[in-house]
């Protein structure tokens, strides 16, 4: 016969029951991968229900969690790799190492972002160093104050200007309609371009866009003959045009577009600790992801965020130099040693086109007052080593072609000497600081042709001698001065073999000042 179960029993075996549930359960989530994701998942459907909480302010967000507004690029997968995916979450490394959560947020519309970070539901945005000038320089922006205060990469190969057929060179762009999204890293892209063959932005006639994939629609129809544009749309947008090609990219313009992050000068203040983590903990991604089982890892979360095939995301990523905390105190000027591009190259410059092409009014504040290098300098004692060196300039190869091959641009710069003297004059050296030297850093990937030229005055080898010298006087000194590899030169002397047209005979003092002239040529690596 069945023993009868009295009430206290059946109370005890409950109570057993529900602490075998209880116990198993949390064993299951905090030993257990199924367990962390689940856990983790909550925490994003959280997060997603108080984003979802009408009139949601940054009064009522978590002061522990940095909210930052990202774009579709390749530049932020150290960040992600770091925080464990883009939502805030207690598996990422910046909450078990520095105490704080970090939420990641895709807004691809900049003016959408703007009014987010103004009203405080972003701390931090994105930006180029180019295109900082049209924020700091506007007053709604301007009264709160915005510094940059990281650099997260350089564009290697993201950005492209594209041609139609006929089109070989950027000396040939002069007087064609070319559709740029503007205001853009685009016009800076353009801009840097011109510039390479001794052009001027007013030399072309720009069909403004809203943005870069409108820019590719345009360069599809006969309204345009190049275009500016992001990857892969030009590769697209070539393969689309037939006789059309890829001129030039951010591969071999290097040095021209850098990402940014900034915020508002009271939160870098009020919240140093952590922007000191977030940088530290960045710095610490860019370093891990050159294991290729980390970077597998960034890509997926890359891809989450985006909503894109990994592969694709990895396609991102390749087209980005992720920049380390060496990179950040080149290009913040905390080095002085350096003598490459810099954050304040960029920045006054574009400040300075802006007013020119009038989507400025005003120009902006000096480089020194929109930056903000505590966190930078905060990590020197903790960012040590090798994994946190700065990119080394490029280390070029001698090629047999290198004298023939089909230029890029082709800027003329009148460099004087003495008569049968090769020996620069400070003149001289002035006339290539600020003539050409820019150019070369920022087509850091790319080789510098030289070509020395006389007039007729003097026999056909001494002019040949030292028009040669003339050509290995100026790369010597772009050499010491700013550093560059000497490979990255190539010497040309033509004598008097390539005098400017219409002064072929040296008829007069003026053609022979022309024909005494040095040639800088960009050339394929």
């Amino acid at each position: 016969m069945a023993t009868r179960l009295t009430g206290f029993s059946k109370l005890v075996i409950t109570l057993a029951i529900l602490a075998v549930i209880f116990f198993g359960v949390r064993y299951l989530l905090n030993n257990t991968k199924m367990g962390q994701d689940l856990k983790q998942q909550a925490e994003v459907n959280k997060e997603k229900t108080d984003n979802a909480t009408p009139g949601n302010t940054s009064a009522n967000r978590d002061p522990n969690t940095l909210k930052i507004q990202l774009v579709s690029w390749g530049g932020y997968a150290p960040g992600l790799y770091f925080n464990e995916g883009a939502a805030a979450n207690t598996n990422s490394r910046f909450y078990k190492d520095y105490g704080f959560k970090v939420d990641f947020k895709l807004e691809n519309d900049l003016l959408n972002a703007m009014n987010a970070w103004i009203a405080g539901e972003y701390d931090i945005i994105v930006q180029t160093a180019d295109a900082f000038p049209l924020y700091t320089s506007a007053k709604d922006i301007n009264q709160y104050s915005p510094k940059a205060f990281m650099q997260v990469d350089w564009s290697r190969g993201g950005d492209a200007v594209i041609v139609k057929r006929n089109i070989t060179t950027v000396n040939d762009l002069k007087g064609k309609r070319i559709a740029v999204a503007v205001p853009s890293p685009a016009q800076t892209l353009l801009n840097s371009t011109l510039e390479a063959a001794g052009l001027k932005y007013s030399d072309v006639e720009v069909i403004k866009t809203t943005d870069n994939l409108k820019a590719a629609e345009m360069f599809r129809s006969k309204d345009v003959d190049a275009a500016v544009v992001w990857s892969p749309d030009d590769v697209v947008a070539t393969r689309d045009v037939p006789g059309s090609k890829i001129l030039v990219t951010t591969r071999e313009q290097s040095h021209i577009i850098a990402d940014i992050f900034f915020a508002k000068e009271e939160l870098l203040s009020s919240k140093k600790e952590m922007i000191q983590g977030f940088y530290e903990g960045w710095m610490k991604g860019v370093a891990e992801l050159k294991n290729p089982v980390n970077a597998n890892k960034a890509a997926r979360y890359l891809a989450e965020l985006n909503g894109i095939p990994v592969d694709d995301a990895k396609g991102m990523m390749q087209n980005v130099y992720w920049t380390n905390h060496g990179d950040n105190l080149n290009f913040f000027g905390l080095n002085t040693d350096y003598r490459g591009q810099k954050g304040q190259d960029l920045y006054e410059k574009m400040a300075k086109k802006f007013v020119e092409t009038k989507d400025a009014e005003a120009l902006a504040p000096a480089w020194r007052a929109v930056i903000n290098t505590a966190a930078i300098q905060a990590a020197n004692d903790a960012l040590t080593g090798s994994s946190y060196a700065a990119e080394t300039p490029k280390v070029f190869t001698k090629s047999n072609d290198d004298k023939t091959v089909s230029p890029i641009s082709v800027k003329p710069i009148s460099i004087n000497f003495e008569s049968g003297q090769f020996k620069l004059s400070e003149n001289a050296k002035t006339i290539i600081d600020l003539q050409f030297a820019e150019v070369a850093k920022v087509f850091g990937n790319t080789k510098v042709r030289i070509e020395g030229n006389t007039d007729n005055v003097g026999s056909k080898a001494s002019n040949l001698t030292l028009s040669q010298k003339r050509a290995q006087a100026v790369a010597d000194y772009l050499r010491t001065e700013y550093g560059m590899d000497a490979n990255k030169f190539v010497i040309v002397g033509n004598g008097s073999s390539k005098p400017t047209a219409g002064c072929e005979s040296n008829g007069t003092d003026e053609c022979k000042a022309k024909n005494r002239r040095t040639e800088f040529q960009l050339i394929p690596d």
